[in-house]
């Protein structure tokens, strides 16, 4: 039938996610998952709005983008909320990143960049990271239309501290700059102080990761207002009620409960360092992560390996084939228990 397709469907070579395993006896490390789920106010609040489900959703979302609003210091109209951070960043590549000069960000990164390239007739260039698997903001000194970077990176859990951010803006006042912060809260810090004096920032954050979300799809932007103006034009040119309201009164509960994404967050970190470092007992080389999860390889064993070796044993991680990654592996953080599980197969895999 792909006769009836239009053209740009044969260019295009779609995201692959990490497995969805249909087995209930594995470990699923592979996707990036907070492993403590969401606050218990959640389920409660997605309780009480079932019985709004014969009416409209709120097509402004206006307590959930007040509720961010207010957690984040910026105004409600410098707020703007998407069915997860992948359809925040696909209205953000339309409206934004559509130039006649190159769009810029890492060749080592998340792999939709390029598919909404490719989706939107975007030109790019990929910017290598540096032989640490650094982003080094000197080699952005170039002819570009935008800059789009991931802060930290995925996969490699590195994160820029955000006075080089400010100092990219600085170097690109006539370029905008998105930073997308899906894994910001694990120890990096955030850039969004910088927005109230930078009108070419947007950031682009999610609450499938450190608000246990993942299943709700919800995620944000935040911008000074003709950034989200734009953002809003292509939403409502496409879809006017992007959120139920289920999920709006889910997110919102979620973003008001700061004590419970604090605990979770702070156990996650906790899980990350002691990972990270009895990989490292075992000969592990560990990349420096502030996200919820890590990148590591074995000096003598090939990923591909492990990860057949690990799921034999009933645990799920991911691999890129990709050139300076093929033997990284990228272990999503779990619970105590399930990262002690880890340790203990590769040592006896070691």
């Amino acid at each position: 039938m792909s006769r009836f397709w239009s053209p740009v469907v044969h260019r295009l070579s779609p995201y692959v996610p990490g497995e969805q395993p249909k087995r209930d006896d594995l470990v699923k490390l592979n996707t990036n998952e907070n492993p403590y789920g969401p606050s218990p106010r959640v389920r409660a609040a997605i309780a009480a709005a079932m019985d709004r489900l014969w009416l409209y959703p709120d097509p402004h979302a206006t307590g959930l983008r007040q509720a961010i609003a207010d957690r984040y210091g910026v105004a409600f109209d410098e707020v703007f909320v998407g069915n997860g951070s992948d359809e925040v960043l696909a209205h953000t590549f339309q409206a934004l990143l559509n130039h006649d000069a190159p769009l810029l960000f890492p060749d080592i990164t998340y792999g939709f960049y390029p598919v909404y390239c490719a989706l939107y007739g975007i030109r790019y260039e990929e910017v290598p990271l540096d032989a640490a698997m650094k982003i080094e903001i000197a080699d952005y000194r170039r002819r570009c239309s935008a800059i789009l970077l991931p802060n930290p990176n995925a996969p490699t859990g590195i994160a820029l501290p955000r006075a080089a951010i400010e100092a990219l803006l600085a170097e690109h006042p006539d370029q905008l700059v998105v930073v997308d912060e899906a894994y910001v809260d694990f120890g990096a810090e955030s850039a969004v102080p910088l927005v109230a004096r930078h009108d070419n920032l947007l950031i682009v954050q999610t609450l499938s990761k450190s608000r246990g979300l993942a299943g709700l799809r919800v995620g944000f932007a935040i911008g000074q207002r003709p950034l989200i103006e734009a953002l809003e034009r292509v939403k409502d040119s496409f879809n006017s009620f992007p959120l139920d309201c289920l999920a709006l009164a889910g997110a919102t509960a979620a973003i008001e409960d700061d004590a419970w994404f604090r605990e979770t967050r702070d156990r996650i970190i906790a899980n990350r360092d002691a990972l990270a470092h009895g990989l490292r007992e075992l000969g592990f080389e560990v990349l420096p992560s502030l996200a919820n999860f890590v990148f590591a390889r074995h000096p003598r064993r090939r990923a591909a390996e492990l990860l057949a070796a690990l799921r034999e044993r009933g645990v799920l991680v991911r691999h890129f084939k990709k050139p300076r990654i093929e033997d990284f592996l990228r272990i999503t953080v779990g619970t105590e228990e399930q990262c002690n599980r880890v340790i203990e197969l590769m040592r006896g895999l070691n």
